[in-house]
């Protein structure tokens, strides 16, 4: 039953990771994959020898000897466990999701296009690398890449050179999250799951990450296509509402809080995600009547706005798509760490591996597996990467592992466009050529995430 349980997720996988050539949304193969794994567990729970007890953190060897209802007693509460780990992470995106659709409910990303005020390529490419670098710290790195490609499409007209840009920004995106436990979803899923802390992710990885940044940035500065000057697009919209930056500045504020109301309260990050979210969402309901207030309504869409609550008009906008794959991909990883697969897979790599790389302690995980693990992170998603890691290995919080993996997950992506969701919505908003990525930035990110990982190894030790 084991060996079908692996066949269903390799399957479920290979779905997902084609996603693009089969022309089916990876959400579903993620639900029908946790659906058919946690099925077959139940069918064939009397013939697994073991069985990983998620309360006591322990692999139960003696699994084969307990009775019919105990083993069903156990798997429904190792069931409502994970079920509860992942709920804890996706009401934490959705809080964080609603805070960002606020925001941009009263245009207030429009106020980032105020720092643009040159017209040269490299100063511009500079702008939007570092934009990006601290944008995806705070909003993750998904949703600042979809803010500045936005404001990207309106400053400037000459696609093939703004493809460039959505490239760097790309890449800035991703190293941005990756040292902020709110910047990715997987490194907020290490640091809900007590694997890092706030001030050790930001002590480890904040100097590899700038520099994975900054290093493509660079390169990119001395090429041909960013010498010159830029014929800037001249803003025709309508004028943007009076509490954008306000909103702006209040919702930006509210997601930074976060990390800061668990050191203080020790609670899990959604409580304090919720506060936010309850606090913005107030201030939103105080300016939304001003907002229409003095507006004529010449349009259905001013109609639609004047008549709902801001906050009901943002969760509308959520991505239910995205919180849904995470549900069934998480859990059905939980199903293969329930049956203790992912231990066995863990212990196969320290034995095979640790020669070939510079191991991090006695016996642990050698430094190539985790580089690896970013290699793959361009070709897989890297959400199933860091939730099997999470299965795979038993290191302490704040061990370097933890932050070397989400350094490695997080700007390994960069090195394909459809390693992360970064590179996937920029490839859907300018319509990016895989191949043409391929051959112009994939080399720029992976300069910058060799010279970050090396940074890391040299760092890592000051800790």
């Amino acid at each position: 039953m084991e060996a079908a349980i692996i066949l269903v997720f390799v399957m479920g996988y290979l779905a997902i990771t084609l996603e693009h050539s089969i022309k089916i949304d990876k959400l579903i193969p993620a639900l029908v994959m946790m659906a058919i794994c946690w099925a077959l567990i139940a069918l064939g729970l009397e013939s697994f020898p073991q069985w990983f007890d998620s309360g006591k953190h322990a692999l139960l060897e003696n699994f084969g000897a307990l009775g019919h209802e105990d083993k069903m007693h156990l798997m429904e509460e190792t069931l409502l466990h994970h079920l509860g780990k992942t709920a804890e992470i996706l009401v934490f995106l959705l809080g964080a999701m609603t805070i960002v659709e606020i925001i941009d409910y009263f245009d207030g990303f429009a106020t980032i296009k105020g720092f643009i005020k040159t017209k040269k390529k490299t100063k511009i490419l500079w702008i939007f690398s570092v934009l990006a670098f601290i944008l995806s710290a705070i909003i993750d790195n998904l949703t600042a890449t979809i803010v500045l490609i936005s404001i990207l499409q309106k400053i400037v007209k000459d696609r093939n050179i703004r493809i460039w840009y959505a490239g760097l920004i790309i890449i800035a995106a991703n190293a941005g999250g990756a040292w902020s436990p709110i910047g990715d979803v997987t490194t907020t899923m290490l640091w809900i799951g007590k694997k890092v802390t706030t001030g050790h992710l930001i002590g480890y990885l904040f100097i590899p990450s700038l520099l994975c940044m900054i290093v493509p940035s660079l390169i990119a500065s001395f090429l041909p296509v960013f010498k010159g000057e830029l014929n800037i697009v001249e803003d025709t919209e309508k004028t943007k509402s009076k509490f954008s930056a306000t909103m702006l500045y209040l919702g930006l504020g509210a997601i930074i809080f976060v990390p800061i109301f668990k050191v203080i309260t020790h609670l899990p990050p959604y409580v304090g995600m919720m506060l936010s979210l309850g606090v913005v969402a107030t201030f939103a309901e105080i300016y939304s009547s001003s907002k229409f207030s003095m507006t004529e309504f010449d349009n259905e869409e001013s109609e639609l706005h004047a008549h709902h609550s801001p906050v009901h008009q943002s969760l509308s906008k959520i991505e239910l798509p995205s919180i849904l794959f995470f549900l069934g991909i998480l859990m059905a990883v939980a199903a293969l760490e329930s049956l203790g697969i992912l231990f066995g897979f863990a212990d196969t790599l320290r034995e095979t591996m640790p020669q070939l790389g510079t191991e991090l302690h006695e016996g642990g995980v050698s430094d190539l597996v985790v580089l690896l693990l970013g290699v793959g992170s361009a070709v897989i998603d890297n959400v199933p990467l860091v939730a099997a890691s999470l299965g795979m290995f038993s290191e302490p919080i704040d061990h370097e592992l933890w932050h070397f993996i989400a350094y490695s997950a997080g700007t390994g992506g960069s090195m394909l466009i459809i390693g992360s969701a970064a590179g996937v919505v920029a490839m859907g908003m300018e319509k990016i050529d895989f191949f043409w990525y391929l051959r112009k930035i994939s080399w720029l990110a992976l300069a910058g995430f060799l010279v970050g990982a090396a940074a890391f190894m040299v760092t890592r030790t000051l800790f």
